[in-house]
């Protein structure tokens, strides 16, 4: 299976840290973000990986490569402006595409998880699979629910729990067929797919950091140093 890393963000709210360097270059525990993402996926068996990229393309693509450094192969899907995540899946379809609409797995390039990548599946019954985690601080309503069958909805009932989407996912390519080249988010395509009873997903109750300002950045990096 192919794995894809997001990493074409534009990293605002990131300022100043990512003026000059790419939000998944950023350092936690001696390492970028997104070699802790290329170790753990080279570890789970993938070796096929594409990376999306956008602001500060060069500098991204020159400190990581083709991937030979990690074991890997390596390669990149440019496009020029951030595509949101739906929209840069789709441009990176003829990288990840493989036969049968075999499916392949998505990471947002800005979190740092323990998730074990190799233990997700996506049966036959479903064109998508989410992990979902507890509901952090910045997220405290969560965005779907996990019903008891395994399968995810977007309920927003007042009594139905729902969790936060850890930005990891296994998709098929068939999910991003009818959407054209251009910028698209993915949180109304899953919604869709999910009224259709299509969508799958687990409970990771793990180690789980969404990177979204220079404090979190600071607070994983003491966590993994100390």
């Amino acid at each position: 299976m192919k794995a894809m890393i997001l990493a074409a963000g534009l990293g605002t709210r990131m300022r100043p840290l990512t003026d000059h360097t790419p939000k998944p270059l950023l350092a936690v525990g001696g390492k970028p973000l997104i070699v802790w993402h290329i170790e753990r996926l080279r570890d789970a068996g993938f070796t096929d990986i594409v990376i999306n990229t956008a602001w500060l393309a060069e500098v991204l693509e020159a400190a990581i490569g083709d991937g030979s450094q990690f074991g890997v192969s390596i390669r990149y899907s440019r496009e020029g402006e951030p595509l949101e995540t739906a929209g840069g899946i789709r441009r990176a379809l003829p990288l990840l595409r493989e036969s049968d609409n075999a499916p392949f797995l998505v990471v947002n390039g800005d979190i740092w998880t323990d998730i074990d990548f190799a233990s997700l599946h996506l049966t036959s019954d479903f064109n998508a699979h989410l992990v979902l985690v507890d509901n952090p601080e910045h997220n405290p309503d969560g965005d779907f629910h996990l019903a008891s069958d395994g399968k995810v909805r977007d309920n927003s009932a007042a009594n139905i729990a729902r969790l936060t989407f850890s930005g990891v996912g296994l998709y098929r390519p068939s999910l991003f067929d009818g959407l054209k080249n251009t910028e698209a988010k993915l949180a109304p395509l899953l919604r869709h797919v999910m009224a259709l009873g299509a969508v799958s997903g687990v409970h990771h109750q793990g180690q789980w950091w969404d990177i979204g300002t220079p404090q979190r950045l600071q607070q994983l990096d003491d966590f993994l140093t100390n």
